[in-house]
């Protein structure tokens, strides 16, 4: 993107005022959205980003410039305004030259960026099409396409000039339920980091017909009642549990500055002994895996708590300096615009000693929670608030009638000691995470699991 002779240029301007470290970050990034609503196209965003990066340390201080202007005139401003916020001149430390190391890169079989908008359009169509096509009550379908191509670079003064690839496709479809004057919804979204041969993994028309069986499920569905029981949370996007009320508490960003509930508790039992916690991002093709994280350090498989033991953090290069720790490849940002800290990657709760069907025939009354939803959490705290999409309610080891209204309340520390079942059929599902460094994919995931109590929000 930039030549190699310009960005040594750059990093020596960065740390000529007294910077300790300097870091270069490059990126170039198309998507490709295609909106379906009611059979037809309403939007189309064929979108390009472009633009460079400049950080700056100083002990524990850090420094950010941004640009998209990336003229040589351009880049060397940048640089030059951020070495005047750092101090005054005097003597920076020595730039070492650069030599490129090369990261394996994912094996793309069917680029999006090669493929007709057309062929896109007919995925999309097929989605919404089979959504429909389920009942004659479903009165509304939303389906989005969506692709990224996305190339970096990354430099430093230690020495480090790397780039990756990251190409990922998804395709999400929302659809409405209605019966006398009565309105529900279900939605299935996944993704990968694939091209176009996703669709020949994952059907378009299944993706469509997942999302209006749950939209007729609900519409069906009487309101869950509330109060603390024992409840069973099914696989794939069901790990957002773990993702948002324990997940975000053991990323460096708030485990480095003491602003989590699992500060300064590495050896100790802070879940079930069934509990076994994962974040990897060198899984093949996954939605949140990727060769190199955003400061150019390779992708790791760390794991978290190991048999209930707190095991280690996810760390980046200001964590690291904060908290003496090594940087575990979880530096992340949603673009060049943003200053990159510690996040999550592919994370999720590992196979546990339990058989699934163990697991319902164990609970005498409750929830089972096939489908969770959005909710928040409090990482100081680890309090959370779930909403649960798609619900039953357990009677005597049976899954029984549909339920809606469901929520799922407690803190993360909590959560992880009342864990006490977990199951063997680990799966993933994919989003968005927001933080401070902007919204990056994430996959979510564990097995079958049992809470054995928790406060379920609905109606009294």
């Amino acid at each position: 993107m930039i030549t190699k002779a310009l960005i040594e240029e750059l990093l020596g301007i960065a740390v000529s005022t007294g910077a300790d470290f300097a870091e270069i970050f490059a990126e170039q990034e198309r998507s490709y959205q295609l909106r379906l609503v009611s059979g037809k196209i309403e939007s189309v965003k064929d979108m390009m980003l472009s633009g460079v990066g400049i950080r700056a340390f100083l002990g524990t201080k850090t420094y950010y410039a941004s640009t998209s202007d990336t003229s040589r005139e351009g880049l060397l401003k940048c640089a030059a305004n951020l070495a005047g916020a750092v101090g005054e001149a005097k003597k920076g430390i020595a730039v070492p030259a650069l030599i490129k190391s090369v990261v394996p890169a994912d094996e793309i079989l069917r680029n999006p960026s090669d493929v007709p908008a057309a062929t896109k359009a007919d995925l999309l169509r097929e989605a919404c099409d089979a959504a429909r096509n389920v009942s004659d009550k479903i009165s509304q379908v939303q389906g989005t396409y969506l692709d990224v191509n996305r190339c970096f670079m990354v430099a430093n003064t230690e020495g480090l000039f790397a780039d990756d690839r990251k190409v990922r496709t998804r395709l999400a479809v929302n659809a409405v339920a209605s019966d006398a004057g009565e309105n529900q919804s279900g939605s299935y979204s996944p993704g990968a980091g694939m091209g176009i041969e996703f669709f020949e993994k994952v059907r378009p028309a299944d993706i469509g017909e997942r999302a209006a069986k749950q939209a007729l499920t609900n519409l069906g569905a009487v309101y869950c009642p509330a109060g603390t029981m024992t409840v069973a949370i099914e696989n794939g996007f069901g790990g957002v549990i773990f993702h948002e009320a324990c997940g975000h508490s053991l990323e460096a960003t708030s485990v480095g500055i003491g602003a989590s509930q699992m500060a300064g508790k590495l050896g100790q039992q802070i879940a079930n002994p069934k509990v076994t916690a994962i974040d990897d991002g060198t899984i093949p093709g996954a939605w949140g895996s990727f060769g190199i994280d955003d400061e150019g350090n390779p992708a790791q498989r760390n794991v978290l708590i190991e048999n209930g033991i707190l095991k280690g953090y996810m760390v980046d290069r200001l964590g690291s300096r904060r908290m003496g720790m090594p940087m575990t490849g979880n530096s992340r940002r949603e673009n060049y615009t943003f200053e990159p800290t510690s996040r999550m990657t592919n994370t999720f709760i590992d196979n546990g000693p339990d058989k699934n069907e163990d697991i319902i025939d164990s609970i005498e009354y409750g929830l089972y929670a096939k489908q969770m939803g959005g909710g928040s959490v409090n990482p100081l705290t680890g309090e959370f608030n779930f909403s649960v999409q798609e619900g039953y309610i357990v009677r005597n080891g049976k899954i029984c009638e549909a339920v809606r209204g469901a929520s799922l309340i407690g803190t993360g520390s909590q959560i992880l000691q009342d864990i006490d079942m977990v199951g063997q059929n680990l799966a993933t599902g994919q989003g968005m995470c927001g933080s401070s460094s902007g919204s990056v994919p994430t996959d979510v995931g564990q097995p079958l699991i049992r809470v054995k109590k928790i406060t379920v929000g609905g109606r009294s």
